[in-house]
């Protein structure tokens, strides 16, 4: 009896264990040499493969290719792209467990600050390709009754990101971007922590540090908590200001009384 021919499953999974892993043997057999060896075919389109996804993850940390050189990047990105292959077209998407990558890689150990660095870049590319929501209207909250303004929650807009980091990763990446050495010299990484606000701008993405109080706040309307549960998180005096700031600034874009789905579902019970 002849063997089944592979269905275009089973020959989409081998190609890509070719591509990402260099496993050859299940599809060389049903490459057609025509003038190259079907490994060597194979190879060209691995080198390819996986140069596309080593190019992508530069393009998305520029400032970690930058802070290890181009070939240590090089080594590690294409590591990467073994253990974690794209799931998606969509090569902007692509490499979001990177920072966690390299806190494991041994080689990187030296450079503590690597992954916060890595973690901040991810939110700037996020934040930059974010969806181009509109910010909620102010005029929204006038539809909750004042007795129950504690339990408003917020949905906070695709185009915002928080980050803390215990080096300040912020004046580390500008420096290195901006070709800085002098700034660069003058980074004291055992300054202390820093929380940041990542968000995009009519002027493009920018990059701000919170007060701790400010940024687990923000941290907590942006996870969905409702007003009063945010409120124990900073001075109340403070937090009132803070959250016309968040507004302002259009860091959300649906408003709901907790317990309810979507802004859409609340009604007011004022005449």
């Amino acid at each position: 009896m002849h063997a089944q021919p592979p269905t275009l499953l089973d020959l989409q999974r081998a190609i890509g264990r070719s591509l990402l892993h260099g496993v050859d043997d299940d599809v060389s057999a049903l490459v057609v040499a025509d003038g190259l060896a079907p490994r060597a075919r194979l190879a060209i389109y691995r080198n390819t493969a996986t140069g596309t996804l080593v190019t992508a993850l530069r393009l998305t940390y520029p400032a970690v290719h930058a802070l290890v050189g181009a070939e240590f990047f090089e080594g590690a990105a294409g590591l990467f792209s073994e253990d974690s292959p794209p799931r998606s077209a969509w090569l902007d998407a692509y490499g979001e467990a990177f920072a966690e990558f390299l806190a494991r890689l041994p080689q990187a150990a030296s450079l503590a600050y690597l992954p916060d660095v890595a973690r901040l870049e991810w939110a700037v590319g996020a934040v930059l390709h974010a969806a181009d929501v509109p910010p909620l209207a102010r005029e929204r909250l006038t539809r909750l009754e004042a007795a129950k303004s504690g339990e408003v929650c917020f949905t906070p807009h695709p185009a915002v990101r928080l980050l803390q980091s215990r080096f300040p990763v912020d004046a580390i990446w500008r420096a290195v971007l901006h070709h800085d050495d002098n700034a660069m010299a003058a980074i004291d990484l055992s300054a202390g922590p820093v929380w940041l606000w990542v968000r995009r701008s009519a002027s493009g993405v920018e990059i701000d540090r919170f007060a701790e109080y400010q940024w687990r706040f923000t941290a907590a309307l942006m996870d969905g908590r409702p007003l009063h549960a945010a409120l124990k998180e900073a001075p109340s005096a403070e937090a009132h200001v803070w959250l016309a700031t968040l507004l302002a600034a259009g860091c959300f874009t649906e408003v709901r009384l907790a317990g309810q789905e979507s802004d859409s579902s609340m009604r007011s019970t004022q005449s």
